[in-house]
């Protein structure tokens, strides 16, 4: 058997102590920074505000403060925090008709914020920026 010389054997463990570092630290990332908001979440909270202004702050306000007769606050609000994103999103996609038990504003919602273009990730990104409300 071939003896390694003490520079491969400390390329080796320089080597392996990378591979161990790297993933620690992708991992670190990928779980959000060990507990604090991942910059994802962030740049979809702050790609879904700039949606979010140009799609519905004509009822739910710029920062989602609501208008009057129009849209909800959305500060704190009950119906957002009690309903998963994805079901968020469908509620988005399909919107609320005046007509609606549950719409007390009595102004249709229309579907998509009335934006047809809106993708299923431009309103999960709606969703993300509504969560930072709560």
């Amino acid at each position: 058997m071939k003896t390694r010389s003490p520079a491969t054997r400390f390329l080796n463990t320089v080597g392996s102590f990378s591979v161990i570092v790297l993933a620690a630290a992708l991992t670190t990332v990928a779980c959000g920074g060990g507990g604090k908001e991942s910059s994802v979440a962030s740049a979809d909270a702050a790609a879904g505000h700039d949606l979010f202004k140009r799609t519905c702050a004509t009822c739910h306000g710029p920062n989602g403060e609501g208008m009057p007769k129009l849209g909800k606050n959305l500060h704190a609000n009950e119906f957002v925090k009690g309903t998963s994103d994805a079901d968020l999103v469908e509620f988005i996609k399909l919107g609320r008709p005046a007509g609606h038990p549950d719409n007390t504003q009595g102004v249709d919602m229309p579907p998509k914020g009335g934006n047809p273009m809106l993708t299923d990730a431009d309103i999960g990104a709606i969703v993300a920026y509504m969560r930072s409300l709560q």
